[in-house]
């Protein structure tokens, strides 16, 4: 049976998560702070994923924000460059 997923937080992290999701720049940065810190607050990852946030994600999704940011810090919930959606003026250059 697979181990509940378990994020302890100190007072300065505690207090960065809470800073991000409160007025981070970033919507998608915000979100994924308010999931870490209610996985900190013992909801398993499963749960946040499925309905304790505004937009239903993969649990694997929380999962990898929580590996994340005990490797990286803040900086590993943000997205890193060369992925997500390419600007619009790129996707018309391509030519067949």
């Amino acid at each position: 049976m697979a181990q509940h997923l378990r994020l302890t937080l100190s007072h300065e992290q505690r207090q960065e998560l809470e800073n991000a999701r409160a007025q981070h720049q970033r919507p998608y940065v915000r979100e994924r702070a308010a999931a870490l810190l209610k996985i900190a607050d013992g909801l398993s990852g499963r749960h946040v994923a499925l309905y304790g946030l505004l937009k239903r994600r993969k649990p694997d999704t929380v999962y990898d924000w929580v590996h994340r940011y005990v490797t990286h810090g803040l900086n590993g919930l943000l997205v890193q460059p060369g992925r997500g959606r390419r600007p619009r003026y790129a996707r018309n250059t391509v030519k067949n």
